[in-house]
């Protein structure tokens, strides 16, 4: 796979455009707390508080076909349901929840009429990725896609990106050699002031 330059500015374009038609869209701080809570519930392997346990099960699949687990782990691995649990357990998210759950109806409808299966988590991947493909431009989906690329991407100092998964993907080496202070010409630079 031949790598591309994606300039700054291209990144800002495309993270914006990324939540575009989401039924929500997080400041940064949110999305830290979020990220900071979802490490904590997972790694206690907490009851999730905003979903019932077969919504957990129906949207931590269609996380897994939004960033999949091949050469590399994926959102499952990233522990993106906590990061959602966390996101919609807020009290003031609650018309937001009522809208994600009313769209994940809405799949397991389209599931049993287009399948006969009586849960999306039982299709296969590619039965999964032929519905989601036909749900790519609604409220639902574009939510799902948000938030799922956020808690894998964020932060691991903040409890998203669980295990540097999000960095595994991308193939980036986080290395603390990369930390301030760079080297010898900062302490130069203090010194000498030059």
């Amino acid at each position: 796979m031949a790598a591309t330059h994606l300039s700054r500015r291209d990144f800002l374009v495309n993270t914006a455009s990324l939540a575009k038609g989401s039924l929500l869209v997080l400041s940064a701080p949110a999305i830290l707390t979020a990220c900071r809570e979802a490490s904590e519930s997972a790694r206690n392997e907490a009851a999730f508080t905003a979903f019932r346990d077969e919504e957990a099960v129906e949207l931590t699949a269609i996380a897994a076909r939004i960033i999949p687990s091949d050469d590399t782990p994926g959102a499952t691995e990233a522990g993106v349901i906590y990061f959602l649990d966390n996101i919609f357990g807020e009290p003031q998210r609650e018309p937001q929840l009522v809208m994600l759950r009313d769209g994940l109806r809405e799949l397991g409808l389209q599931v049993a009429t287009e399948t006969g299966a009586a849960h999306f988590h039982e299709l296969t991947e590619a039965q999964q990725d032929e519905l989601l493909a036909q749900n790519e431009n609604t409220p639902f989906f574009a939510t799902m896609r948000y938030l799922t690329i956020a808690g894998t991407f964020s932060l691991p100092e903040y409890g998203g990106n669980q295990n540097k998964i999000g960095y595994q993907i991308i193939g980036f080496e986080d290395r603390g050699a990369w930390a301030a202070p760079y080297g010898y010409y900062d302490a130069d630079y203090m010194e000498k002031g030059e």
